[in-house]
């Protein structure tokens, strides 16, 4: 019986260890297939966002330059008070090099902070 609980309690600690994971990195996503982000600057959740109890997703289509920076950045979704804060992350981000100039998305998911 007390490998049984063992057992158990390995499971709980893995699958917590798995959700804690999977919920930190709702953050935000890229398509998948594409370059990888090799630094990230996290969107600020301005005050006028919080006064409004804003959430929601927000779409930027980047485009990348072979040497791994921002080239250019538009939004293709989202509350226009959250897109600002999103846009300004995304210029800082860094991602791997590639022979040639690529384009992909970067969705943001914003939770309402009270």
């Amino acid at each position: 019986m007390g490998r049984t609980w063992g057992k158990r309690l390995s499971a709980a600690a893995v699958t917590a260890l798995l959700a804690g994971s999977m919920a930190a990195s709702q953050q935000w996503t890229t398509e998948e297939g594409k370059r990888k982000v090799k630094t990230r600057v996290t969107p600020q959740f301005s005050d006028l966002a919080r006064k409004m109890n804003l959430s929601g997703k927000v779409r930027i289509e980047v485009v990348i330059a072979p040497d791994g920076r921002v080239k250019s950045s538009k939004p293709i979704g989202g509350h226009p008070v959250l897109v600002q804060s999103c846009l300004e992350a995304v210029k800082d981000w860094k991602f791997e090099a590639a022979p040639e100039e690529t384009t992909q998305v970067v969705e943001f998911d914003f939770k309402a902070q009270y």
